[in-house]
C-alpha cells in the first residue's frame, strides 16, 4: 500500500526538503555570524571607550600638574616651612632658596619640579594615579626615567606630542600616559646649564593608571547569547512554519485534494521512474486503468455531492487493496483511476483487478441507474514487459484504455485485458 510517507519519500529525490533543511541551516549560521560580529564590535567598542576614558582622564591629570607647576613659575618659586617631609632641595641653585624667619621657622624654596616630585611621593602613598617627571638628562636621580617613559622622550623630540599605551599588570589592565614638559623662560633658571633652550623639549611628566575599568564582557556576551539563543529560536520555529506551509503545497502538488490519492501528475511522473527501474532491473510493470460504470448518471441521479462521496469511497477502496509498498493508486481524472502494479505480469495483475472489481461491487453503493443495481467498476489491464528496449508510458496508458474500452463495450463490471 502506497501510504503518504511513501509519496513524500519518492519526491524527496527532488532534494527539496534537503534545499530547505540547507537554508535554515544557512540563515541559522549567518545570524550566529551577525551576533558574534555584533559581540565583537562591543567588546572592541567597550574596549576603545575605556580606552578613551583612561586617555581623556590622565590628559585631565597632566593639565592640572601643568597649571600647578605654571602657578609656582608665575610666582618664582614658594616657601614652604623645612620639615623631614619637605626638607630643603640641594639641586636648587639660589641663594635665597632658605630664609631663616624665627630660631624655630625656617622657609625653603620650592620650585615647579620639586613641588611635582613632592606630588608624585605624594601620590606614591596612595593605591590610586601616579605621576613621574623626569627627563633624559634629569638633575635629581630620582627623576631617572623608566624604559617606557625613555620611549615616550625620544618620540617626543621627534615631534610626538604625547605618548599613551594600555598595558597589562598581573590580571588587570592599566595605562600609561606622558607629554612633554617644553622649556619657558623660568626653567632656564636650573636647567639652562645644561643646554636647553627656549621651547625645548626638556623632560616630561607621567601618568600612570593603575587599573583601567573592567569592560563587561560577560554581561555583553550573556546578551549576545541571549539575542543569538532566542533569534535561533525564531528561525527554527519560522522555518517550522515555513517547511509545513511547503508541504502543504507539496501535498497540494502530490495528492488529489478530493481523494486525498495521489493525482495524474504524480502517477505520470512516477510511471516512467518505475518504467526505468523495471528495465534496468528487467522485471515486468503492469497497469490497470479503472473507471466507475455510469458514473455520469449518478450524479445526475444523487447529485454531485453523493458523487463526491462515492469518488471517496472507490479511492479509499483502491489504496487499501494495495499490499505491497512498491505498489500505487491515483486519480487519473473525473471517475478514472490508475494502479501501477511493478514487477508483475499480466496474470498477476488480472488477479488484483478480479479483487479490486469485487470489492467495489460489495461496497453495495445504491446506483439505480445501473444493471446490477449498485455502483460498479471496469479495469483495463496492460503489461510492460521485461526487456531491453526503452518503455515507452504513454503507449502503456494507451494499451491499458484499450482494454478498458474493451470492458465497457462488453457489458461493464468486468475486466479486460491487452496482450
Amino acid at each position: 500500500m502506497l501510504n503518504d510517507a511513501r509519496v513524500y519519500n519518492l519526491f524527496e529525490r527532488s532534494h527539496y526538503a534537503a534545499a530547505i533543511r540547507l537554508k535554515l541551516l544557512l540563515i541559522v549560521t549567518v545570524w550566529l555570524l551577525i551576533v558574534a560580529l555584533s559581540l565583537g564590535w562591543n567588546l572592541h567598542q567597550a574596549e576603545q571607550h575605556r580606552e578613551n576614558l583612561a586617555l581623556e582622564s590622565a590628559r585631565t591629570f597632566f593639565d592640572l600638574l601643568l597649571i600647578t607647576r605654571r602657578w609656582n613659575a608665575r610666582h618664582a618659586g614658594i616657601y614652604v616651612p623645612i620639615t623631614p617631609q619637605t626638607p630643603a632641595n640641594p639641586y636648587l641653585k639660589d641663594p635665597q632658596r632658605d630664609l631663616q624667619i624665627t630660631p624655630d621657622l625656617t622657609l625653603t624654596k620650592v620650585n615647579p619640579a620639586y613641588m611635582t616630585r613632592t606630588l608624585s611621593e605624594l601620590a606614591a602613598e596612595r593605591a590610586g594615579v601616579q605621576f613621574h617627571i623626569t627627563s633624559l638628562k634629569p638633575i635629581r636621580p630620582e627623576n631617572i626615567a623608566y624604559a617606557w617613559e625613555i620611549e615616550a622622550l625620544h618620540a617626543f623630540e621627534q615631534g610626538v606630542k604625547e605618548w599613551a599605551q594600555p598595558y597589562l599588570d598581573g590580571d588587570h589592565w592599566g595605562y600609561r600616559y606622558m607629554a612633554p614638559l617644553i622649556t619657558e623662560k623660568p626653567c632656564l633658571q636650573c636647567h639652562a646649564e645644561q643646554g636647553y633652550q627656549l621651547g625645548d623639549v626638556r623632560g616630561g611628566i607621567s601618568i600612570t593608571l593603575p587599573q583601567l575599568a573592567p569592560i563587561p564582557w560577560q554581561a555583553l556576551t550573556i546578551s549576545h547569547g541571549l539575542v543569538a539563543l532566542v533569534g535561533v529560536v525564531v528561525i527554527v520555529i519560522l522555518g517550522r512554519l515555513l517547511a509545513q506551509a511547503y508541504e502543504g503545497l507539496r501535498r497540494q502538488a502530490v495528492f488529489d485534494a478530493l481523494t486525498s490519492i495521489p493525482n495524474r501528475r504524480f502517477f505520470t511522473e512516477q510511471l516512467v521512474q518505475e518504467l526505468r527501474r523495471g528495465r534496468r532491473e528487467r522485471v515486468p510493470l503492469s497497469l490497470l486503468i479503472c473507471d466507475i460504470d455510469d458514473f455520469k448518471r449518478y450524479n445526475d441521479t444523487f447529485g454531485h455531492q453523493a458523487g463526491d462521496r462515492c469518488l471517496c469511497a472507490v479511492a479509499e477502496l483502491l489504496r487499501t487493496s494495495l499490499q505491497r509498498s512498491s505498489d500505487f493508486c491515483a486519480r487519473y481524472g473525473g471517475e478514472e483511476f490508475v494502479v501501477v502494479l511493478p514487477n508483475t505480469t499480466l496474470d498477476g495483475a488480472q488477479r488484483v483487478a478480479e479483487r479490486i472489481r469485487q470489492s467495489v461491487f460489495e461496497l453495495s453503493l445504491w446506483h439505480p441507474a445501473s444493471a446490477h443495481g449498485v455502483v460498479t467498476i471496469s479495469i483495463g489491464v496492460a503489461e510492460e514487459p521485461a526487456g531491453e528496449a526503452d518503455p515507452d508510458h504513454e503507449l502503456l496508458i494507451r494499451r491499458a484504455d484499450e482494454a478498458l474500452y474493451r470492458a465497457k463495450a462488453n457489458g461493464r463490471h468486468r475486466v479486460e485485458l491487452q496482450r
